[in-house]
């Protein structure tokens, strides 16, 4: 028997709750956008109709206000949208307990088991659709499919307030004309190689060898040769489930730019901090640092380098991310944000082989300092102990941005 897997997806999902908590928005083009106090004066979200004119997620405010002269610009409302997110997901548990979340708008569903009591895929994706318009007030697409990946695809191609239904006999003709960035998994700089190689379509995807995209593209060759036949087979998880945390980082958008490596440096260590302070509660250690630098024409550049030895240590954290950034980071711009992740997790249980020219004893002495500083700022507050090097004007708001990625199930 054949699965029946639904992708839910909150049509619009921030702009869409603004106007229901606001009703005069509605039928106006809107824009939900962050701070230009701090930084933040992008689009985060944007109605129908400011859609239609153009405006983009992750236009700058002015960008879009050119593109819309009757723009309506709102701050965003995070507890809002994860309280509607939370009703969403009461409703969904009344057809299913197998959701899994991808996002805060967008749900996978597995209802194989319900069709007996709710009808067939359509019927079921049709009352949820219905009864989260409703209660709710906000609008869903919806894709059935046999697969994950074809659901996903089924919600992205009807908007708004639509159903898409794609089957193993019909995919074909749905799927195979898009174009390759319509699989997910194929990103910008996926769609770009493949272009290179005049595959174009999810079609041509589907059409290749598998080792030949194995080859230019590495094991996600043959992972989208999967999902592009519609032979993907992961699992809808059950609700409660826990998957393991991939990587664990902070980001921030820095209230004036920075001009040189030790500004960069200084901010590198404090987000280095909070991230040391993840691992350890997740008790987890990293063995590799990655960092995103955004330049002040929000150009975004990312790279990455293996740690000396396993660590959860704030300081291995920052200098291994300070020598990153100054191997590949050449000053042509003004620095505006910048990310730090810890990355290829494992236990802190595993016991780590000893390098004869690695200072283990050093190692071993500023962990514990760490932990020390770590427990008096845990009894005496966040300010009561802090690094000389760290007083002083960071550039820094206070609240700053949380990064923890889970591995999805559908690559696995």
């Amino acid at each position: 028997m054949e699965r029946i897997i639904l992708h839910c997806d909150m049509n619009n999902y921030y702009a869409t709750v603004e106007c229901m908590l606001n009703p005069a928005l509605k039928g106006r083009a809107v824009a939900v956008c962050g701070s230009q106090d701090d930084r933040h004066g992008i689009v985060l979200a944007k109605s129908e109709e400011a859609k239609k004119y153009g405006v983009n997620t992750g236009d700058v405010i002015w960008e879009a206000r050119r593109k819309c002269s009757e723009l309506i610009t709102v701050p965003p409302h995070f507890n809002e949208y994860a309280k509607y997110s939370k009703l969403a997901r009461e409703i969904y548990y009344g057809y299913t307990d197998q959701i899994e979340p991808f996002g805060i708008d967008e749900c996978w569903l597995d209802v194989t088991g319900s069709t007996m009591l709710f009808g067939d895929g359509y019927e079921i994706a049709h009352k949820i659709k219905e009864e989260i318009k409703s209660e709710l007030g906000l609008t869903i697409s919806v894709g059935v499919s046999y697969n994950k990946i074809f659901a996903k695809l089924g919600s992205d191609l009807k908007k708004p307030d639509a159903i898409t239904c794609i089957d193993s006999d019909n995919f074909k003709d749905i799927v195979w004309a898009l174009p390759s960035n319509s699989l997910l998994g194929i990103g910008p700089a996926t769609k770009k190689k493949l272009a290179n190689y005049k595959i174009h379509t999810i079609g041509d995807v589907a059409n290749c060898s598998p080792s030949f995209l194995k080859r230019i593209l590495g094991k996600n060759g043959d992972m989208l040769w999967v999902y592009a036949n519609g032979l993907d087979t992961s699992r809808v998880m059950k609700s409660g489930y826990h998957m393991p945390i991939k990587s664990i980082g902070r980001g921030i958008t820095c209230c004036e730019d920075l001009e040189d490596d030790n500004e960069v440096w200084r901010v590198l260590l404090k987000l280095a901090q909070e991230v040391s302070s993840e691992l350890r509660e997740n008790k987890l250690k990293a063995t590799g640092v990655q960092i995103s630098i955004r330049d002040n024409e929000l150009k975004t550049a990312q790279f990455q380098a293996g740690t000396d030895c396993p660590t959860q240590n704030a300081m291995d954290l920052a200098l291994k991310a300070k020598e990153i950034f100054q191997q590949n980071y050449a000053w042509r711009k003004k620095v505006r944000a910048v990310t730090i992740r810890a990355i290829n997790l494992q236990d802190e249980r595993i016991p780590m082989q000893l390098d004869l020219f690695f200072n283990h004893e050093k190692h071993r002495k500023n962990d514990l300092i760490e932990r020390a500083m770590i427990e008096i700022r845990n009894k005496y507050g966040d300010d009561s102990i802090t690094m000389a090097t760290l007083m002083g004007d960071l550039k820094m708001k206070k609240i700053r941005q949380d990064i923890s990625v889970l591995p999805n199930t559908m690559f696995k």
